[in-house]
């Protein structure tokens, strides 16, 4: 059941929620919106394969800033925060969705990643590009997307308790960590 604006506050408020910083203005019908952070990460050009096991490989060719504003050119890829750090308890997960006045402007907001799973806590990395055929600024703070809320069945193993969880308490834009799958 995807939860309601009253249903989402009352959880925030008891704290099975937690979001931090809370705005109460931020939540919707059916979600919570979410800001932008300050912290960008991305790509440089190169012709280096980037091998998904090889952590050098993935964390090669790298730049970030930490910035108020930032322009995404067209094409670009770039890692961004969120500026708010959820805690969902282990009967809550959530979906990341992009605001549509953002995606209007052709920026996309997640790629693939946009599960977030019962028990997970931490900023909430974005997966951004830029689609469209003109540079988008985007500032620091604004209205970037929006949680969509479920409540399941309690997890077993909800995600911080679980031993491989690559991302769990995760500040900042996060690189790729699949490289920890890797058996050994």
């Amino acid at each position: 059941m995807i939860l309601v604006d009253w249903q989402l506050l009352d959880r925030i408020a008891r704290g099975h929620i937690r979001i931090d910083p809370y705005d109460p203005k931020l939540v919707q019908p059916n979600s919570v919106d979410i800001r932008l952070g300050n912290h960008f990460v991305w790509y440089k050009g190169s012709s280096e394969v980037i091998d998904p096991y090889d952590t050098d490989s993935v964390s090669s060719d790298v730049e970030e800033t930490h910035a108020d504003t930032f322009i995404l050119n067209p094409g670009q890829f770039v890692l961004a925060e969120t500026l708010e750090c959820i805690e969902l308890p282990d009967n809550i997960v959530a979906t990341i969705e992009g605001k549509s006045s953002i995606a209007r402007l052709g920026v996309t907001l997640h790629q693939t990643g946009g599960w977030i799973d019962a028990g997970f806590r931490g900023t909430i990395t974005l997966e951004m590009a830029n689609v469209n055929a003109r540079p988008v600024k985007v500032y620091a703070g604004m209205p970037i997307g929006q949680l969509v809320f479920y409540t399941t069945e309690r997890a077993e193993n909800p995600y911080y308790r679980k031993s491989d969880a690559k991302y769990l308490d995760q500040r900042q834009a996060t690189l790729s960590r699949y490289h920890a799958n890797r058996k050994r």
